[in-house]
């Protein structure tokens, strides 16, 4: 009885979340409310039109970046006015992603009479997890693409068309083909085969419907990754995205990305053999998935849906070990670590931790998280020890962190960075220390620089002026980082101001220098505190 008010409680709570989370995004402005749902409506209204698909621009800058076959998928969108549609699209969000919980849920504990509170439990924090709030606050389809990868990597559907889900999920969007080499390695051939044809097949349909654009994305838009977005942004936490963000050399990055995604994914796809030939497919559908997160090139919250299944995964297993590493990771995938953990950051190594915790607990969960070990620990039905446990857990964290405190900031890159220019001043978000020349001038008077700083959720803007002694700015995101020229801009005639945004200060530097190169003022703590 208890068992069953616990799981209508939690259901309850699932609900409200949705409710107030839907409510909130709806309630955001028009350019910000499911912007990425208005790139799909609005490509799609623009093919209607009889446009080239990939020539679409929205008005927030976003293009059109799937596959053909895609834009056929969306097609019935475009029939609706958008506001019904963004009602509609939140409504089957929640729905696929309490679907997802009932898949998953069943999975996590073997223990028949907790099924449905475990299940409830893992809808709850699914809803709560940045992933699915960011699914809401997009209007993004990666919900949906992880439900139907989901359903057929654990072999749900009917055997005879296992696979051809997958193979419609890759055709939207190319990450869950690792499921078909997932196929390949647990010698599910069959299923291989028809996920291969099923995508072929839906490639011929986009071609024959949509011709030229299907030959613009398969010769050369596909490769375009920088048409999602700045790859280097603390919201992609891929390999990819963490190895820009380290800096790493140019003419080795991309040996050095292929080589890691190849080691993380071999071992993933190793581990989650073992787990389905075991019995537990969910959990190798869900490590395959956290595989395609690792490897992809862009992987953005909205993606990180499966680290959050994983983290339920480590919660429902033996030992305290796994129990606490999945709480750690479901609370790396609720929360923003990097934004909360800023203020205390004592080492920009820390920073670097927080920033890409994510990505961090991604990796670790393909190489080490529920694969052959905890198989082998189920089979044997041991148990760890709870002081052993804890010791396990305590060294980690340890270790973990003391790696992290002594490093250098890798990310001296800052992707966050940004200078403002001429065609930017207008914007009051960017330039909003003074607004005329009398502002300008009374704000700036008496030293060779004056700022603001505002402080933003995931980033930090610099506003200020400079006199006529100022030659050059140059800001430094952490020590021994890259210098960046920030642009001085003759906004009034004799009066330079300037504007650029970071994703950290507390380890930033701010220095002016004179015409002949000496330096005329510095500085460092009044960025952090503004």
């Amino acid at each position: 009885m208890g068992s069953r008010r616990g799981t209508i409680a939690l259901w309850g709570v699932f609900g409200v979340v949705a409710v107030v989370s839907s409510t909130l995004v709806l309630r955001r402005p028009d350019w910000e409310r499911l912007s990425d749902l208005h790139i799909y409506y609005g490509a799609i209204r623009h093919l209607y039109a009889g446009q080239p698909l990939y020539d679409f621009v929205a008005e927030n800058g976003g293009p059109f970046t799937y596959p053909p076959f895609a834009a056929l998928v969306l097609a019935p969108i475009g029939l609706l006015p958008e506001g019904v549609l963004q009602l509609s699209w939140l409504v089957l969000t929640c729905a696929a992603i309490a679907a997802i919980a009932v898949a998953v849920g069943g999975a996590v504990t073997s223990a028949r009479h907790r099924r449905p509170l475990v299940v409830a439990a893992v809808a709850c924090a699914l809803m709560l997890s940045a992933p699915a709030q960011s699914n809401l606050r997009f209007g993004q389809v990666s919900v949906f693409i992880v439900l139907i990868a989901l359903v057929d990597g654990m072999g749900l559907t009917p055997a005879r068309y296992r696979g051809v889900l997958v193979g419609i999920a890759a055709a939207v969007k190319l990450t869950p083909l690792l499921f078909v080499v997932f196929f390949l390695v647990s010698r599910r051939w069959r299923d291989a085969g028809r996920a291969v044809v099923a995508f072929l097949a839906c490639g011929l349909v986009g071609a024959v419907v949509l011709p030229a654009d299907s030959w613009t994305f398969w010769t050369g838009t596909f490769v375009n990754t920088s048409r999602v977005g700045n790859l280097a942004s603390l919201g992609n936490q891929s390999l990819h995205g963490m190895l820009l963000r380290v800096g790493a050399d140019g003419e080795t990055f991309p040996l050095l990305w292929a080589g890691l995604v190849l080691v993380v994914c071999g071992v993933a796809l190793l581990r989650a053999r073992q787990l389905d030939l075991s019995g537990r497919s969910a959990a190798a559908a869900v490590l395959v998935g956290c595989a395609t997160v690792a490897a992809s090139p862009v992987s953005w919250t909205h993606h990180q849906i499966w680290p959050v299944l994983a983290a339920m995964f480590l919660v429902g297993a033996y030992g305290v070990a796994r129990r606490v590493a999945g709480v750690a990771v479901l609370g790396v995938m609720v929360l923003s670590l990097g934004a909360l953990l800023s203020s205390v950051s004592m080492t920009p190594g820390l920073q670097f931790l927080f920033e890409n915790s994510r990505s961090l607990a991604t990796v670790t969960l393909c190489l080490a998280g529920f694969g052959g070990v905890t198989v082998a620990a189920v089979a044997a039905g041991r148990r760890t020890s709870t002081a052993r446990g804890w010791s396990r857990v305590g060294t980690a964290a340890v270790a973990g962190v003391a790696f992290f405190a002594v490093q250098p900031l890798p990310a001296g890159a800052d992707p966050t960075f940004k200078a403002y220019s001429m065609s930017d001043v207008h914007n009051p978000r960017y330039f909003f220390v003074c607004h005329s020349a009398a502002e300008c001038a009374a704000f700036g008077a008496g030293a060779p620089i004056t700022f603001g700083v505002t402080a933003e959720k995931t980033k930090v803007r610099v506003n200020g002026v400079v006199d006529a002694t100022v030659a050059r700015l140059d800001y430094q995101s952490a020590p021994g980082g890259a210098a960046r020229t920030i642009p001085l801009l003759e906004v009034y005639p004799g009066q330079w101001l300037f504007s650029f945004r970071s994703a950290n200060l507390s380890h930033g530097r701010l220095t002016a220098y004179r015409a002949d190169g000496s330096p005329i003022a510095a500085y460092s703590e009044e960025l952090a505190v503004g």
